[in-house]
């Protein structure tokens, strides 16, 4: 991670997440040398979630960050647990990873939600589970038959999506702009930063180590083992679990090159009055949109409203785009006019070329698992059980990704450096679209 990266997310961050969460003692400087099974760097979900499946499997392993827990994308996300790949058809992803990571891949997927409501029951994490469902609504014509041809394919696998129309639509989401979606009962939302904070804790209780402002400097093999070097210490290890995601740097060679790290940003207001939120999710669904620029929107339990999409990094290499989504909700619920955004805040997710998770091997002992497309909350879990699987010997075969090669991706240059441009012409798109 990089330095300049601080400024996305400090202590000072106007994040709802950090002024909400669960408290959680800082980890410790890494300031001693030592041998170890295994080594996470990154304590977002999927770290957290491997340091858990290795601890209690009886393995000494260390989690190293370059801040602290949850200061990625896993702290700032919108907290959506969202059970479904996005942006592939279901026949796109078979003929992606083949029939039988298919089937795997699929089902790992779907179960994904309940998986991670499992998992905070299990260990009493406060983070304010609620599996109410998911609300994905249509923008125009299109994408409601793009939508409904899906749905047929996942229900078939066993997603169990129902599909609304008219009034019943605008009665679930509040808002009177869409005339059809898809309900998916099994999606819900957390408290993100509550969530890391509690993962961490049970990895520490089953006796994983964490340590925070620890930023890894050099990784390399040394012999049989890797070295995984800071600036004060240097750790000796069977495994390296690299699970940074959309913070990916040059630590190893191509991995950064091989996602295009995106911007999604959220606001929120303080707890509204009845009449200016009663009719928006009044059953306590979440929801987002099928637009190439989503919207997606939570109601919380003390009648705040928290609203995202998609921004972008400033020449300060700052979260930006916020005045946009101001713009953006009041079209969407304009009960909202007038309301005060008090918190605005954001962080970086991996898109990669394929729009599907990525596990890679490309050393002996060197595993990771990145590129969730915006499903990270649910399918970071997931990746971060299975790198600890491997880890504790699975097979590549048995996993439900592929092992994949990490190659760099096209264009990227040209696509980040486009990368305002390319969202206001695909704001464009949708505009001309929802007509």
């Amino acid at each position: 991670m990089l330095e300049s990266d601080h400024a996305l997310y400090s202590e000072h961050q106007n994040s709802l997440w950090f002024e909400t969460a669960s408290a959680l003692e800082p980890g410790a400087v890494l300031d001693s040398d030592f041998d170890v099974d295994a080594v996470v760097i990154g304590a977002g979900f999927t770290g957290l979630r491997a340091a858990l499946r290795l601890a209690e499997a009886g393995t000494r392993v260390v989690v190293i960050d370059a801040f602290d827990v949850g200061w990625g994308a896993s702290g700032r996300s919108g907290g959506q647990v969202n059970p479904m790949l996005p942006f592939n058809t279901p026949d796109q992803i078979r003929k992606l990873v083949g029939p039988g990571f298919f089937e795997s891949l699929t089902q790992v997927s779907l179960n994904s939600a309940d998986e991670l409501f499992e998992l905070i029951k299990t260990y009493k994490i406060d983070c304010q589970p609620r599996q109410n469902g998911w609300l994905r609504v249509d923008h125009c014509d299109k994408a409601r038959r793009v939508s409904r041809s899906n749905a047929e394919i996942w229900n078939r696998l066993g997603a169990d999506m129902q599909a609304v129309e008219g009034d019943e639509v605008r009665r679930l989401s509040g808002s009177a702009i869409y005339r059809s979606g898809i309900v998916v009962p099994k999606g819900g939302s957390v408290q993100p930063l509550s969530l890391a904070r509690g993962l961490a804790r049970a990895a520490r209780d089953a006796g994983a180590e964490i340590y925070s402002r620890s930023p890894v400097s050099a990784l390399h093999r040394n012999g049989a083992k890797w070295l995984v070097e800071t600036v004060r210490a240097k750790v000796t290890t069977d495994w390296v679990i690299l699970a940074t995601n959309g913070y990916s740097d040059e630590l190893f060679s191509g991995l950064a090159k091989s996602i295009l790290p995106l911007v999604p940003i959220q606001i929120a207001t303080a707890p509204l009055k009845p009449e200016q939120i009663a009719e928006i999710l009044p059953h306590g669904h979440t929801i987002s949109d099928t637009r190439r620029i989503i919207m997606y929107a939570r109601r919380e339990r003390d009648d705040r409203m928290v609203f995202g999409g998609h921004g972008h990094l400033d020449k300060n290499n700052q979260a930006a785009g916020f005045d946009w989504l101001v713009h953006d909700v009041t079209r969407i619920f304009p009960q909202l006019e007038g309301v005060d955004w008090r918190y605005r805040w954001g962080g970086k997710i991996a898109l990669t070329e394929d729009r599907l998770p990525h596990f890679h091997e490309p050393k002996p002992g060197l595993i990771a698992g990145l590129g969730y497309n915006g499903r990270g909350v649910a399918m970071s879990h997931v990746m971060g059980k299975w790198l600890a699987e491997r880890a504790l010997g699975a097979q590549p075969e048995s996993l439900p990704f592929p092992t994949t090669s990490i190659k760099a991706m096209s264009f990227r240059g040209i696509q980040m450096m486009g990368e305002s441009s390319a969202i206001r012409w695909m704001r464009l798109l949708d505009k001309l679209e929802s007509k």
